[in-house]
Order: structure tokens, then C-alpha cells, then sequence
């Protein structure tokens, strides 16, 4: 995604953070970052654009250490028939193989993203969270792959460019559940009730995976009143 990471505040006037509100299992989220990433091709002043990503949990009842297809999830959650799943699940891939992603949601296997979140906390503390939030999502959506295995979350730690035994000692210890908690309780205070969720300058919100040019009038007026706050 163009632009800094950051986890401080920015000292430049037109500045524009921001703060993403996403969770690794959720395939609104990927779009959304693919249609923030398209918007951000087109803004003028991509390169004073900062990102911070926040952790959320779509469902932080789900029990840790359980395992359930997401066909089956989905259909218990909504109470609706196999049928209707596959209806929704076809509707969501349609619209995010316009993004240019491949989703194999059939496959996809939901579980407690706890551990995947603390991952991404590890990599934002060494610049890499939006690679890692990147990586993330594929292997969920694209590769259904198991997002609470230790050994598929260090595989896929290294792969992003982290210390293999760092990664190994914070997945499987209780390293940055403290951040990831913060992040969810602030979601909860700005009145995130689902993502993701976008917030520009802590002036703007933009919730959902709104289209590109909804991300690019985001971008120009968060920036106009950042230039306008300092004049």
C-alpha cells in the first residue's frame, strides 16, 4: 500500500493518517485494501499519506483453538441453508475477483485470530504491517490456509521478513495481547461495530469497502482540513 507506516502522529501540515480497523479472516476487508490501495495511486499526495493498521476481531466469542469451515460458520451464524451460502459466498468472490483477488472461501477455515492479530502487532513494530496484514488475508481467502497454527503463522511471519525466532517466541507466548485488546477497545469507543473501518485524521470516517472514489474524497477533504487546521 503507498505511503508510511506509522504508529506516532504526524508533524507535517496536509498530512493524512490512517487508521484501519480490519480483521485478517474478513473478505470485505481485503477489497477494502485493494480499493484504498487503487485509491491511493490516484491521490495526488500519496507520498504524505500515513497508514496504521488496528486489530478487530469479527467474532472474539469464537473459542480459540477450534477449527470450523466457513460454509458451516456462516450458515450457522445466519441461520441460512447451504444453498444461500454458497449464493453469498459466490457474490463476495465475483466482487473481489474484480479487485483482482482470487477467493477460495469453500475451503476458507475460520478460527480465533488472536495470535494472527499479535503477529501483525510484532510486524507494525518492525514497519511491516501492512505486509503483514497483506499476507494474512491471502492465506486466508486466497490459500485457506490455518490462521491459528503456530507454525503456518511463523511460516508466514518469515515470509514478510521477520526474525523466524522472534516471530516463534511471540506467537506462541502472549507478546502484544495487550495492543491488540487496545485496538478492539478503541473500536468499540469510536463506535466500530464492524470492518473495516477507516479513519482519516480522527476528522473522517469511512466505514465498509467503499469504492475507490469514495477512498479519494476521503483522502482530499481529510487533507484540506488538516492544511486548514494549521493556517
Amino acid at each position: 500500500m503507498s505511503g508510511t507506516e506509522t504508529g506516532g502522529t504526524t508533524g507535517t501540515a496536509g498530512t493524512v493518517r490512517i487508521e484501519v480497523w480490519s480483521d485478517v479472516v474478513c473478505p470485505w476487508c481485503y477489497i477494502g485494501k485493494r480499493r484504498l490501495e487503487r485509491a491511493l495511486e490516484e491521490f495526488e499526495h500519496a507520498g504524505e499519506v500515513e497508514v496504521a493498521w488496528r486489530s478487530f476481531q469479527l467474532d472474539p466469542s469464537f473459542p480459540r483453538g477450534v477449527r470450523q469451515p466457513v460454509p458451516e460458520m456462516l450458515a450457522k451464524k445466519t441461520g441460512s441453508s447451504p444453498e444461500q451460502v454458497r449464493a453469498m459466498n459466490a457474490r463476495v468472490t465475483e466482487l473481489a475477483a474484480r479487485e483482482g483477488l482470487v477467493y477460495d472461501l469453500e475451503h476458507s477455515v475460520m478460527v480465533n485470530t488472536v495470535d494472527a492479530h499479535r503477529l501483525t502487532h510484532l510486524a507494525g513494530a518492525h514497519g511491516l504491517g501492512d505486509r503483514a496484514h497483506e499476507r494474512l488475508l491471502r492465506a486466508q481467502l486466497v490459500e485457506a490456509r490455518t490462521l491459528d497454527d503456530p507454525d503456518t503463522l511463523v511460516e508466514l511471519g518469515v515470509e514478510i521478513g521477520l526474525d523466524e525466532d522472534e516471530t516463534r517466541g511471540v506467537v506462541t507466548g502472549d507478546a502484544y495481547a495487550r495492543e491488540v485488546e487496545a485496538d478492539i477497545r478503541e473500536a468499540r469507543a469510536l463506535g466500530v461495530t464492524g470492518v473495516p473501518f477507516y479513519v482519516l485524521n480522527r476528522a473522517f470516517a469511512v466505514s465498509g469497502a467503499q469504492p475507490a472514489e469514495t477512498f479519494l474524497t476521503g483522502l482530499r477533504r481529510a487533507r484540506e482540513h488538516a492544511l486548514a487546521s494549521v493556517s
